[in-house]
């Protein structure tokens, strides 16, 4: 692992350690958050993804972006790329998605075609969300699987938080004159 670069402002955020006894949506989406921590330490959008099937994680990850340089690297994305190869199926049938800020477009596709069961989200996004927020693919009608929905409210302060406060710090350090 790399050393980020110099210029990613200081994760002011700590991890959280859920007690492994009680496996709900708090549980997963703590370990979401955990990864969206990550992907803040590696300048990327903190945006983190946990899948769970049966009470067990098949899939996590956080964006990888930048790092990449690949725009499909999503936290999403990379969670259900890991979890179908630990299923060795493309269909998660019965698995629930657990993300720190509502799916976009391309994710909220990807969940449908999967077939996942559930989709918790911690943050509405009015801009970009594809479940709810700029607009439902859930909705249409002539889908032929249609995701259980968990809209906000897990975590969602923390996620909320941590994402206004990377974004603050960002355009902040954008702004900053060089120094000589």
């Amino acid at each position: 692992m790399s050393a980020p670069p110099e210029s990613v402002p200081t994760c002011p955020f700590e991890k959280r350690f859920p007690s492994q006894l009680v496996r709900d949506d708090t549980f997963y989406m703590s370990l979401a958050y955990n990864q969206a921590i990550d992907a803040w330490r590696r300048d990327e959008v903190p945006i983190g993804a946990v899948i769970e099937l049966g009470g067990e994680v098949v899939g996590l990850a956080h964006n990888t972006v930048e790092g990449s340089r690949d725009p499909t690297a999503h936290a999403e994305m990379l969670a259900l790329t890991q979890a179908a190869a630990k299923l060795g199926d493309w269909r998660l049938a019965g698995a629930t998605v657990y993300v720190t800020k509502e799916p976009c477009p391309m994710c909220s596709g990807a969940m449908l075609m999967s077939r996942v069961k559930r989709v918790c989200y911690a943050v509405p996004d009015p801009k970009m969300g594809c479940l709810g927020g700029a607009t439902n693919l859930n909705d249409l009608p002539r889908v032929n699987h249609h995701l259980e929905l968990t809209a906000g409210g897990v975590l969602e302060e923390e996620c909320r938080t941590l994402l206004q406060a990377f974004f603050r710090l960002k355009r902040a350090s954008s702004e900053a004159p060089p120094l000589d």
